[in-house]
């Protein structure tokens, strides 16, 4: 099988520091097959979240190539990166961030659909059923994002993020901001949506065990490279890496 995602050698340096350039990522491969769900994890600032931005080209990669169905999209901008969208899809921490507060939870669920051309009442249709989909009443669709709770909020921006039908869910730390029993729904929810349409998911997270539930195949990172990579039941039953052993007694 083909791999639908291939990161090859990427590199990541942000600006000068007192010591010269800081080094976030430093020359990391790995692939991502079609319905894969394959979990990065590692501390704050080891370089996952930078790993993120670089497949979605919210940042510039300084050296390495990231490839999406056989074709090179690490320069992509315009309407080829138009057209990465509609493949790829992402999840943030904090999906305040990503949401107008000015605009209905419909509104921005329903406007990659508009995008795409749909007719007003068939998005408004969709929308209700997407909202549903991810266990938030059609009603929702009128509310605004500060008249709702942070778990609400999440699954209207898993709603917002499957619209389009992506090929590849990508979860940055996803539901680290919530609290433990919003934060099992979540993953209750990924997991459903995952077996109903197929997508690979790359899920990235500090939270090692919460990887283990989701994903078949785990990275683990750190200080910018991969230090151990292999099946969940490999790298949580028997780890290589010193570092990887670290992380599980933080949870045990």
């Amino acid at each position: 099988m083909e791999p639908i995602l291939e990161v090859k050698n990427l590199k990541k340096t942000f600006g000068q520091t007192g010591r010269g350039e800081l080094e976030a990522v430093r020359g990391i491969s790995f692939r991502l097959y079609p319905g894969e769900s394959l979990g990065i994890v590692g501390e704050s600032g080891c370089g996952k979240s930078t790993v993120a931005r670089l497949i979605t080209r919210l940042i510039d990669v300084t050296e390495g190539n990231i490839f999406l169905k056989g074709e090179d999209i690490t320069r992509a901008d315009g309407r080829r990166l138009r057209e990465v969208y509609r493949s790829i899809q992402m999840v943030f921490q904090s999906p305040v961030e990503s949401f107008d507060p000015r605009r209905t939870l419909g509104d921005a669920v329903g406007e990659s659909l508009r995008n795409a051309g749909m007719p007003v009442r068939e998005t408004q249709q969709r929308t209700a059923e997407l909202l549903e989909e991810c266990g938030l009443p059609a009603a929702f669709a009128r509310r605004y994002p500060h008249e709702v709770s942070a778990g609400q909020y999440q699954r209207a921006a898993i709603a917002r993020a499957i619209a389009i039908q992506p090929e590849i869910l990508l979860c940055d730390e996803a539901t680290s901001a919530l609290d433990v029993s919003v934060q099992q729904q979540i993953v209750e929810l990924l997991q459903r949506l995952r077996r109903r349409q197929g997508m690979a998911y790359l899920f990235i997270s500090h939270d090692l065990a919460l990887v283990q539930q989701l994903c078949e195949r785990i990275l683990v990172m750190h200080q910018g490279v991969i230090v151990e990579e292999g099946t969940a039941e490999q790298v949580i039953m028997a780890p290589k890496s010193a570092y990887t052993r670290q992380l599980l007694d933080s949870v045990l």
